[in-house]
């Protein structure tokens, strides 16, 4: 499996289902270098997103980030949902575990591994530095319309 399958698509949205988060370790990134990565699916398109590319990982035990790299235009935000493991950015390493979140600027030099027994889950967002607007609430607004799943309860 290396790619996310639609399930449902509508005029302004689009859900994908890539199974158990467990089965990602199947999965594997393929870099223009010809290095690779396991455990990687990438979800922008699969998604039709157009602010964000989103990758779900699930890095094996004992499997690495094999190479250090940076983004020229993008952050990235990791937000780890399950396993141990460390994280290097321009050679600070910490440890990161369930719970774990970390925003690392486009030029940081950025590699991970996971240092326990089970894979080690994480989300990357890669954001535009700089294009949020406003505090965490300010750009939703409520609607009159009923919740579709409590009408006639």
């Amino acid at each position: 499996m290396n790619k996310a399958h639609p399930q449902r698509t509508g005029s302004r949205f689009t859900a994908v289902d890539l199974g158990p988060q467990s089965a990602l370790v199947a999965c594997r990134f393929e870099a223009p270098s010809g290095q690779s990565a396991p455990g990687k699916v990438f979800l922008r398109e699969a998604l039709n997103a157009t602010g964000a590319e989103i990758s779900w990982n699930c890095l094996p035990p004992g499997a690495a980030m094999p190479f250090l790299h940076a983004h020229r235009e993008h952050e990235e935000i990791y937000l780890f949902t399950g396993g141990e493991g460390e994280f290097q950015v321009d050679g600070e390493i910490f440890p990161v575990s369930e719970g774990s979140a970390v925003r690392v600027a486009p030029e940081g030099a950025r590699a991970w591994r996971n240092t326990g027994s089970e894979a080690l889950s994480f989300l990357v967002l890669q954001v535009r530095p700089g294009s949020i607007s406003g505090g965490p609430v300010e750009d939703g607004y409520p609607l009159s319309t009923e919740l579709s799943w409590t009408r006639g309860a």
